[in-house]
């Protein structure tokens, strides 16, 4: 096990939930073809900023660190709906945004992975509950709005970047880095690689249906060959 957690301080856990929230209510005011009254607004808010820790939390068999505090579901409902009230202004900082996500998403990884392995996970299960703690509130989103799962369709590299940089935590773990740094690690590579990938459009290759990749043709001089 871990000696120690890796922790970060609650404003910095809030500030993590707050930004979940104004993505998931920007991410909601992209319908035009559905009507969210504050209600709605309000959970999906809750969703994508607290999602990812309490699937994370579910996964350890433990009780959500969400439910633990006063704090966690006033911060995602309230940013939720600020969200909605100043969504244009949100769109305009959107670059700041994406940059704030990929931090979120980052520390998300590393505490996810550092929990279970200090709860004493094998290293592979550590490195999933990592990923499902940086993207879990995306999925569940998509599953509550009835929309493609943005993670497993070609995107921005959400799931690649948390796999990558809780891969690299995981080995710094079994070479016994010290944790913080570890998780500091986690964090800086996951956020490099999503916002180079949102900034550059990297994609993973697409899925090809049999028979559609291109077929080998043998040069005409071989051919010529073959007929003579």
């Amino acid at each position: 096990m871990t000696e120690t957690l890796f922790t970060i301080p609650l404003w910095i856990d809030l500030s993590a939930v707050a930004i979940g929230a104004i993505q998931g209510a920007m991410f909601a005011g992209r319908f035009t073809d559905r009507r969210f009254d504050l209600f709605g607004v309000a959970m999906i808010g809750v969703v994508v900023g607290l999602g990812g820790g309490l699937l994370r939390d579910i996964l350890l068999g433990g009780i959500p660190a969400a439910l633990q505090s006063n704090w966690y579901l006033p911060v995602a409902t309230g940013f939720a709906l600020l969200g909605m009230l100043l969504q244009s202004l949100f769109n305009r900082l959107n670059p700041l945004i994406v940059g704030l996500d990929a931090v979120t998403i980052g520390l998300f990884a590393a505490i996810g992975t550092t929990k279970a392995l200090s709860l004493g996970l094998p290293e592979v299960p550590a490195l999933f509950v990592g990923v499902v703690s940086a993207v879990g509130g995306s999925i569940v989103r998509d599953v509550m709005l009835n929309v493609p799962i943005a993670v497993m369709h070609v995107g921005s590299l959400y799931a690649v970047a948390a796999g990558v940089g809780s891969g690299l935590l995981v080995v710094l773990f079994l070479l016994q880095v010290p944790i913080t740094v570890a998780a500091i690690v986690c964090v800086i590579v996951t956020t490099v690689i999503r916002i180079l990938a949102a900034r550059f459009g990297w994609t993973l290759p697409q899925q090809r249906a049999i028979g559609s990749w291109p077929r080998w043709r043998a040069p005409a001089s071989v051919a010529r060959r073959r007929h003579d």
